[in-house]
């Protein structure tokens, strides 16, 4: 299964160019409401900039939505150069916001193209991802003596234990891609010579899977 890519969260990044100070924020968005409502935080937060640039790609693959606008820039100059490279990114479900500080000195079409799409870059460059997956959560009771094994096990498939249980066994809850679900399997089965059970408690479609 393709692991489609989030950010993992909110991220921010600033360059200045000419005097002209553009500040990205790149943030997780599941929605059109969703990255409309963060966009019109930015704004609020950064109201008194001249230019508030947003983009947005909903979903993933040929489902996606895609949008952006120039806010008062010339035609093309901002609004579309960012989104190519955010476009470029391999991100679905990602809103953001390019926010300018006029500094005085114009900065011409290319200029400004430039300058918009090196400001994506520079929060792509920064930015956690994170994979967006399906997922199962598991419940497993094993012996202390093999805690330590399975734990790696499960790191090493980029798993998430949720819950630890430590009573007479050690009984954890774990979450893991849907993906990943043979090779834990044959996990378990080595470390525990088939001694222990995976019960599956529930899955789920969507999970964002934090990427180490």
């Amino acid at each position: 299964m393709t692991s489609l890519f989030v950010p993992a969260r909110e991220t921010r990044a600033a360059i200045k160019v000419l005097n002209s100070r553009f500040i990205s924020i790149v943030a997780p968005a599941f929605s059109v409401e969703e990255a409309k409502a963060f966009i019109a935080q930015i704004k609020q937060e950064f109201h008194d900039a001249r230019h508030h640039v947003p983009l947005f790609l909903i979903g993933h693959g040929s489902s996606v939505i895609a949008h952006c606008s120039d806010d008062g820039e010339p035609s093309g100059t901002a609004g579309r150069p960012a989104l190519t490279v955010l476009q470029g990114s391999g991100l679905g479900d990602v809103v953001a916001v390019v926010v300018r500080y006029f500094g005085g000195t114009k900065l011409g079409t290319g200029g400004l193209v430039r300058a918009y799409g090196d400001s994506v870059k520079a929060v792509l460059d920064i930015l956690p991802r994170a994979r967006k997956v399906a997922t199962h959560t598991l419940l497993l009771a094993l012996p202390y003596s093999l805690f330590e094994r399975m734990r790696l096990c499960i790191a090493e498939l980029h798993g998430e234990i949720l819950d630890e249980d430590f009573g007479a066994d050690v009984t954890l809850t774990v979450r893991l891609a849907i993906s990943d679900m043979s090779a834990f399997e044959e996990g378990v089965r080595d470390i525990s010579n088939g001694s222990i059970e995976i019960e599956i408690l529930e899955t789920h479609e969507s999970t964002i899977l934090p990427i180490e």
